[in-house]
């Protein structure tokens, strides 16, 4: 059984010829270095120990956070909240919704 996404779908623990699996964990890779990046900003890094990079059998990557305590949950869910209300503002005072690109170097 799967949702649409592949997130129920079992992990990948033997392979399938053909299935991409590199290209989905590297995704998931790069997702869960975002996530963690932030997470020490914020000194919550210790709070997620089980933060790590997995794959479906489908080749889906995904971000596995881990068993983590109740009020770190509660702390992650407040700060999502938080940053989708203050996107909320700027949608509606014309201001930007995230950080300026720097321009490529000429």
């Amino acid at each position: 059984m799967t949702d649409r996404r592949g997130v129920v779908a079992k992990r990948a623990e033997n392979l399938s010829p053909g299935v991409p699996y590199v290209r989905g964990w590297n995704r998931a890779r790069q997702g869960a270095g975002a996530l963690a990046d932030q997470l020490v900003l914020l000194g919550l890094d210790s709070d997620f120990p089980g933060l790590a990079a997995d794959v479906n059998v489908f080749g889906d990557g995904l971000v596995q956070i881990g068993t983590v305590r109740p009020e770190a949950a509660e702390l992650l869910a407040t700060l999502i909240t938080a940053g989708l209300a203050a996107e909320s503002r700027d949608a509606t005072t014309g201001g930007p919704l995230s950080p300026p690109q720097e321009a490529p170097a000429a």
